[in-house]
């Protein structure tokens, strides 16, 4: 094999779920920070995340990237986080050259959103591994961020941990806070780990062709979207493991899997 192969590292998609993930302490707080003792070091950190979704393909090339509050209502403790990671402007060079087809920009703008920090502030508490996010371009189709996915697959032997953070299934509307999951959730999400499983990646680009259940877990793709850049990333043969497989508030899959 390969030397670069032998070293490269895992990839992840995290269901993210809740905001509020960040400062309780909880079955997914606790292992993601489980997740990140167990992980080789990465040299940087790039996060696919589903609220940096624009009608463009951008990577943040800033020094210090700022931790946006893309959300409201919640407790002021979530507000007083800082996730002062470093960004990484070379990292972020050499993803965009990747990317040179698809003409990705250096963003100097946006920084961390709460799909990246809430759970690298668990994951990686200390804050110490640079960090830096590749947008998801809305305006382009499912088979685009798979695509995407297999042109920075590359990063991993590079050093480089490549994290997408959504939902398989992600509902907002039906949320509710007594926490017996729907039915079309449990489905959809169970159906989606059993593709995951088979390599059937076709079948979930083609997502709106798997039933009845897709109008509801996922009424807009932005959570969905990047599950598609971590299955792009995957090698052959690779092993897939599954965590935190609950539905939470109902109509929310925290299903978050790793590969490699």
């Amino acid at each position: 094999m390969d030397s670069k192969e032998e070293n490269k590292l895992p990839v992840l998609f995290i269901g993210h779920g809740s905001p509020m993930n960040a400062i309780e302490e909880n079955e997914f707080s606790k292992t993601w920070k489980k997740i990140g003792s167990e992980l080789p070091l990465p040299k940087a950190i790039l996060c696919i995340s589903a609220h940096w979704f624009i009608n463009e393909l951008a990577v943040t090339a800033m020094e210090k990237p700022k931790t946006i509050y893309d959300f409201y209502g919640f407790p002021k403790e979530l507000y007083e986080i800082k996730y002062p990671a470093h960004g990484s402007p070379e990292f972020a060079k050499e993803t965009s050259e990747l990317l040179i087809d698809e003409n990705a920009k250096l963003d100097m703008d946006w920084g961390l959103d709460h799909g990246t920090w809430s759970v690298l502030c668990r994951m990686f508490p200390d804050a110490k591994i640079p960090t830096y996010q590749l947008s998801i371009n809305y305006a382009m189709p499912p088979k685009y961020h798979f695509e995407i996915g297999r042109k920075i697959k590359a990063l991993r032997s590079r050093g480089v941990l490549i994290i997408g953070s959504g939902n398989i299934v992600h509902n907002l509307r039906m949320m509710k806070f007594d926490n017996a999951p729907y039915d079309w959730a449990q489905d959809f999400d169970y159906n989606s780990k059993r593709l995951i499983e088979k390599r059937e990646f076709e079948s979930l680009i083609e997502y709106s062709n798997l039933g009845k259940e897709v109008q509801l877990s996922i009424p807009t793709p932005d959570h969905y979207y990047p599950l598609l850049y971590v299955l792009g990333c995957v090698s052959k043969d690779e092993e897939i493991k599954f965590f935190t497989e609950k539905i939470d508030l109902s109509s929310i899959s925290m299903r978050s899997l790793i590969i490699g």
